[in-house]
C-alpha cells in the first residue's frame, strides 16, 4: 500500500459527516440514541484527526486484489 494517508477532501467529507451525525445524536437524546451510531461517528473523527481511515484502507486492499486478479 503506498499511501494510507487521506487527503484534504476526505477529511472535509468525514469532518462534516461526523458532525452531522453527532448533531443527530444530540437532537436524539445521548441516552435515546442507539450505541451502533456512535461507532461510525467516532470513526469519522478519528479519521480527520489521524488522517488514517481503517475502512478506506480496508476496501483499498480488497479492490486491489480483485483487480490484479481480472
Amino acid at each position: 500500500m503506498e499511501n494510507s494517508k487521506i487527503d484534504k477532501s476526505q477529511r472535509l467529507f468525514f469532518a462534516v459527516s461526523a458532525i452531522v451525525i453527532w448533531l443527530g445524536i444530540y437532537l436524539t437524546g445521548f441516552r435515546n440514541a442507539h450505541w451502533i451510531l456512535y461507532i461510525p461517528a467516532v470513526s469519522f473523527v478519528f479519521a480527520v484527526i489521524t488522517g488514517f481511515c481503517p475502512g478506506m484502507m480496508f476496501a483499498k486492499m480488497i479492490f486491489e486484489k480483485n483487480d490484479k486478479t481480472t
